[in-house]
C-alpha cells in the first residue's frame, strides 16, 4: 500500500560550491569570496521543487564525506526531509567562479563522483526498499557514480514496482537503455531534436508514457497520443526563460499530474511553466530559499502553448 510521501533518490549527489571572483586572470593568484555552498543533483531539485509548491517530499539516494555533510545541512536549512544512505566515499563537488554581475563570465569546475562499495549499494537497496513503504511516487534522477552498475535505475523501478508505487525515471544513455524495460510509469528525457521519435521509441520499449524536451519544446507520447508544448514566443512575463527549461523543475511540474491523473495538457502547462521561470532559488545568508512566484506561474500558465502532436491541429486551452 502506497503512502503520501514523494521519495526522490538522487546517487549521485552534489556540492555546489560557488565563488565570486574579479578578473580571473593565468599565472596569478585570482582573490575569491568566501564560498557558497548548496546541495545538488537534479533528484534534490525535484524535491526542493516540490516542496516549494506544498508538496511533502523525501529526499534519498547516496552521500558522504565531508560534502555530504553540507549537502544534508543545505537540505536540512531548505526544509527538505531527507534519507540518504550514508558512504564513505567523499561527494562529488561542482565548483563556480563567476564575475560579479549576472552577465559576467564564469568558470565551472567538476569533480567525479565517489566509488561506491557492493556492501554499500546493499546498504542503500535496502533503505531504498523500506521507503518505499510509505511512498506514493519514486522519481530517480540523474547519472551514477562509480562502482554502481548501469542496470541499476531498472532494479529501482522494479522495486517500486513491487511494491505498488508509479515510478518516474529521469535518465540518459546507458542508465536508461536499461532501465525502460522495466516498465517506468514515465520517462523524462532529453534530445537535441525537435523532430526526434525517441518518445514512441521509449513507449515501445516499455514505459508507460515520455517526456522528451529539446531544447523549449517538449513532447509527450502516451496512451496513443502525442502532445508537443512550448511557451508562444513573445508571451512570456519578463524575467521568465522561455529558451532554457530548467529540467529539475521540468520533472518535477510532472509528478504530480502522474499521480493525480490530470490531462496531459494540464501536466505540461504546470510543468512548462515552473521549469520556464516560476521556480527560483532564492540566495540569503542562511542559504537562501527555494520559491514559486504564484504570479509568474499564473502568466506562464496562459503563456504554453499545447497541440496535438500527430495533427499540429488547433492548440489545446486549459479552462477552470
Amino acid at each position: 500500500m502506497s503512502g503520501d510521501v514523494i521519495v526522490t533518490v538522487t546517487l549521485n549527489a552534489a556540492l555546489d560550491v560557488s565563488y565570486t571572483a574579479g578578473e580571473l586572470t593565468a599565472g596569478g593568484v585570482n582573490q575569491v569570496s568566501r564560498p557558497g555552498y548548496r546541495a545538488g543533483g537534479r533528484g534534490i531539485t525535484v524535491a526542493r521543487v516540490l516542496r516549494a509548491f506544498g508538496h511533502d517530499v523525501l529526499a534519498a539516494g547516496l552521500a558522504g564525506g565531508v560534502s555530504g555533510e553540507l549537502i544534508l545541512q543545505d537540505l536540512a536549512r531548505s526544509g527538505v526531509p531527507t534519507a540518504f544512505t550514508l558512504i564513505r566515499g567523499e561527494s562529488r563537488r561542482l565548483f563556480r567562479f563567476a564575475s560579479p554581475g549576472t552577465s559576467g563570465p564564469q568558470l565551472r569546475f567538476a569533480e567525479p563522483g565517489p566509488y561506491i562499495t557492493t556492501e554499500e549499494l546493499g546498504r542503500f537497496a535496502a533503505d531504498y526498499r523500506a521507503l518505499l513503504g510509505s511512498a506514493a511516487a519514486v522519481v530517480l534522477c540523474g547519472s551514477l557514480p562509480d562502482g554502481l552498475p548501469t542496470e541499476i535505475y531498472g532494479s529501482l523501478v522494479t522495486y517500486a514496482a513491487e511494491a505498488g508505487v508509479p515510478a518516474i525515471l529521469d535518465a540518459g544513455g546507458e542508465e536508461l537503455k536499461h532501465a525502460v524495460g522495466h516498465g517506468p510509469g514515465l520517462v523524462v528525457a532529453e534530445t537535441g531534436s525537435a523532430g526526434s521519435d525517441q518518445g514512441a521509441t521509449l513507449v515501445r520499449l516499455g514505459a508507460g508514457a515520455a517526456a522528451v524536451a529539446a531544447g523549449d519544446l517538449v513532447r509527450v507520447v502516451a496512451d496513443g497520443e502525442e502532445w508537443t508544448a512550448r511557451l508562444t514566443p513573445g508571451a512570456q512575463p519578463a524575467g521568465a526563460q522561455a529558451s532554457a527549461l530548467a529540467r529539475g523543475a521540468l520533472v518535477a511540474g510532472l509528478v504530480p499530474g502522474h499521480l493525480l491523473g490530470w490531462s496531459w495538457p494540464d501536466r505540461l502547462r504546470h510543468a512548462l511553466a515552473l521549469a520556464a521561470g516560476a521556480w527560483a532559488h532564492q540566495p540569503g545568508e542562511s542559504g537562501g530559499r527555494d520559491h514559486v512566484d504564484l504570479d509568474t506561474y499564473e502568466q506562464l500558465l496562459d503563456a504554453v502553448r499545447v497541440e496535438p502532436a500527430q495533427t499540429g491541429g488547433i492548440p489545446y486551452r486549459h479552462t477552470a
